[in-house]
């Protein structure tokens, strides 16, 4: 796959909006073995249902810091008991995370960006990369309104970091497009968003959002960067 590649798909389906006719174009082009990341939030759980419920041929996985909610795990298990969907499960490295703890502490992601980086790395970014490893395309559930720095995301577009194709079907959506499908299907959802947090990653890194904030002004809340931890970087 490539960015040219990335380009002509999203000339192709022009003309498609709605999720079934989405994953209909995303299935019948052939495009190889597709997966789908989930973090287990509201526009992942839109996705999860409806991979379930169409029986589509995608795996589905999520990884598993070791720092997550208790409520995120209660969705994950949920979930899987509702749709008797397979979700499976990436972990970090445990020799890598033993040493972080071991010389930097269990809080070094406070202390600079750097460090933050160097624990996404080990708790996401590796795991993220053995996931994704003999896959074509990775389905996410981004949005171009959850933040500038996604605004400008097509439904295809090629990720150079992890050399595949990254299909985006949520592009278009607003928040209440994907509360209101979930409210409409019965979805599970993380108990955490009725308390304010929008957007859910690990627990020491997430905060509640108050009116007026950015969606993703929880995340990483101490910082002033661009609220990113490398899953998602965003090229053409």
């Amino acid at each position: 796959m490539s960015v040219f590649q990335a380009k002509e798909l999203n000339k192709k389906l022009s003309a498609t909006t709605s999720l079934s006719g989405l994953f209909d174009f995303l299935i019948n082009e052939n495009l190889g073995n597709i997966t789908f990341s989930t973090s287990l939030g509201q526009e992942d759980q839109v996705i999860t249902h409806h991979i379930a419920s169409q029986k589509l041929p995608i795996e589905i996985f999520t990884l598993d810091t070791g720092r997550l909610f208790q409520e995120t795990y209660d969705v994950l298990d949920i979930t899987q008991r509702k749709f008797k969907k397979q979700i499976n499960v990436f972990v970090p490295n445990t020799k890598a995370v033993e040493n972080l703890v071991t010389t930097k502490g269990p809080n070094s992601f406070y202390e600079s960006v750097e460090n933050r980086k160097e624990c996404c790395n080990i708790r996401k970014i590796e795991p993220l990369k053995r996931a994704l490893t003999n896959k074509d395309v990775w389905v996410t559930g981004l949005r171009q309104s959850q933040s500038q720095n996604r605004a400008e995301l097509d439904f295809f577009n090629y990720d150079a970091s992890f050399s595949i194709l990254k299909f985006n079907p949520l592009l278009h959506w607003s928040l209440e497009d994907v509360t209101a499908y979930l409210d409409q299907h019965n979805v599970p959802q993380n108990k955490l968003h009725a308390k304010g947090y929008v957007s859910i990653g690990c627990a020491p890194c997430t905060r509640a959002i108050v009116g007026g904030e950015d969606l993703r002004a929880g995340r990483w809340w101490w910082e002033t960067s661009k609220k990113e931890c490398g899953l998602h970087t965003i090229k053409s």
